[in-house]
C-alpha cells in the first residue's frame, strides 16, 4: 500500500509539473502574442498619430518616401509630393512622434526595471525622485548654462541638456540608493520615504532657480512642470535617442537577473546573479533613460506605473517579456496622449503630463483596490 501510495505521490507531482509547465508554455506564447501585436498596434498609433492634426496629410501616400532613406538625403521634396504636406509630416509631425515613443519607450521600461529591482510596484523613476533630479539637472544648465557652464555648453551643443539631466537623474539616484542601504540590505520602504524627501528637496532648488530666471528662461522652465512633447524637432531626438536607444537595447540582458531578484536577493545570489553589478547596471540605465527623456519632454507622470502593472496582469511577471513589452506599450499610451493632447483643445494644447495624469491615476487606484480584494489587506 504505502508502494502504491508513493508512486501514485510521485505521478501526482509529475503531473502537477506538467500541468505548471504547460501553463508556463501557454504564457511564454501569449506573451509573443502579445508582443507582436503591440509591435503592429505602435506602427497604426504611430500612422494614426502622424495623420491627426488641423492640416489634413494622406499619409498612406507619402508612406513610400517616408520609409526610403534617399528621400531625407537629397534634402529635396519628392516628385508628386504636395510640399506643404511633406515638410509637415517629415519636419513637425514625424519628429514629435518619433520622441514620444522613445519617451514613451523609456519611462515604461524604467518602471518595469525599478519595480523588479525593487520588488516593489510603487517603485517607478517619478515617484523615487529620479525624475525631479534629472529637471534640476537641466534646469541648472538652462537658467546657469552660458554663465556657468560655458565652456561645457560650446562643447557638448545639443547634448548639454540631456547630459546635464541624466547627470542629476544619476546622482538622485545614487544619492536615494545610499540612503536606502545599511549593511548591505537596501530597504524598499526606506527608498520610497528617502524618494519622496529628496524630491522635495529638487523642487525646493528648481524653484530657487524659477525665481531667478528671466522671462524667456521661465517659459523654458514651465515647459517641465507638466510635461509636452510640443516644439519637438530632429535636434531633440538626436540628443535623446543615443541615450534612450542604449538602454533599450541593454535592459533585455538583465531580464535574467530581474527574474531571479524575485525570490530575494540571497536566494538570486546563490543561483549565480551577480546582484551588485545587476543593481549598479540597472540604476546607470534608468538614470540616463530617465535624464534624457526628462530633458526632452519635461515631467510625465504615471506611464512608468501604469504600462508594467497591465502588462502583468496580462503576459505575468517574466522580464524576458515584459520588457520588451512596456517599450511598445509604453510608445503607444505616450503617442496617444500626445495626439489626444493636441486635438482635444485645437487649436490650443494642454500638457501631457495632464493627459497621463488623467489616464493613470484611475487606473492604478484600480489595481490597488483589486490587490486590496485579492489580498484582503
Amino acid at each position: 500500500m504505502s508502494e502504491t501510495a508513493a508512486r501514485t505521490g510521485v505521478q501526482g507531482f509529475k503531473n502537477l509539473l506538467g500541468l505548471r509547465e504547460a501553463r508556463t508554455g501557454n504564457r511564454e506564447t501569449l506573451a509573443r502574442a502579445v508582443i507582436v501585436l503591440l509591435a503592429a498596434v505602435t506602427a497604426l498609433t504611430m500612422l494614426g498619430s502622424l495623420a491627426t492634426g488641423p492640416i489634413s496629410v494622406p499619409v498612406f501616400d507619402l508612406l513610400p518616401h517616408l520609409t526610403s532613406l534617399s528621400s531625407y538625403s537629397s534634402g529635396a521634396v519628392p516628385e508628386g509630393v504636395s510640399p506643404r504636406d511633406w515638410i509637415v509630416v517629415t519636419e513637425i509631425r514625424l519628429p514629435r512622434v518619433v520622441l514620444g515613443a522613445l519617451v514613451g519607450a523609456a519611462l515604461a521600461v524604467s518602471g518595469a526595471v525599478m519595480q523588479g529591482l525593487f520588488r516593489n510596484p510603487l517603485a517607478d523613476p517619478g515617484i523615487v525622485g529620479v525624475s525631479a533630479g534629472a529637471g534640476l539637472g537641466a534646469a541648472l544648465f538652462i537658467v546657469l548654462g552660458n554663465a556657468a557652464f560655458a565652456p561645457v555648453m560650446a562643447v557638448l551643443g545639443i547634448y548639454a541638456v540631456p547630459l546635464a539631466a541624466f547627470a542629476g537623474g544619476l546622482v538622485n539616484t545614487l544619492l536615494l540608493y545610499r540612503i536606502g542601504t545599511r549593511g548591505g540590505i537596501t530597504s524598499v520602504a526606506t527608498l520610497l520615504l528617502a524618494g519622496i524627501a529628496l524630491g522635495a528637496l529638487t523642487g525646493a532648488m528648481t524653484g530657487i532657480l524659477v525665481y531667478v530666471a528671466d522671462d524667456q528662461q521661465l517659459r523654458d522652465l514651465q515647459f517641465w512642470g507638466l510635461g509636452s512633447l510640443a516644439g519637438s524637432n530632429w535636434e531633440k531626438v538626436s540628443s535623446a535617442a543615443p541615450i534612450i536607444l542604449v538602454m533599450l537595447f541593454s535592459v533585455p540582458f538583465l531580464a535574467r537577473g530581474l527574474n531571479g531578484l524575485t525570490l530575494g536577493e540571497a536566494a538570486a545570489a546563490h543561483i549565480g546573479i551577480r546582484v551588485q553589478r545587476l543593481k549598479n547596471l540597472s540604476i546607470l540605465l534608468v538614470a540616463g533613460a530617465t535624464g534624457a527623456s526628462v530633458a526632452v519632454s519635461g515631467g510625465i507622470g504615471f506611464v512608468g506605473i501604469v504600462v508594467p502593472h497591465l502588462l502583468r496582469l496580462t503576459i505575468g511577471p517574466d522580464h524576458r517579456y515584459l520588457l520588451p513589452a512596456s517599450a511598445l506599450l509604453g510608445a503607444v499610451m505616450l503617442i496617444a496622449a500626445d495626439t489626444l493632447s493636441r486635438t482635444i483643445v485645437a487649436p490650443a494644447e494642454m500638457p501631457i503630463g495632464i493627459i497621463t495624469a488623467f489616464a493613470g491615476a484611475p487606473f492604478f487606484l484600480w489595481i490597488l483596490l483589486r490587490k486590496r480584494g485579492l489580498t484582503g489587506i
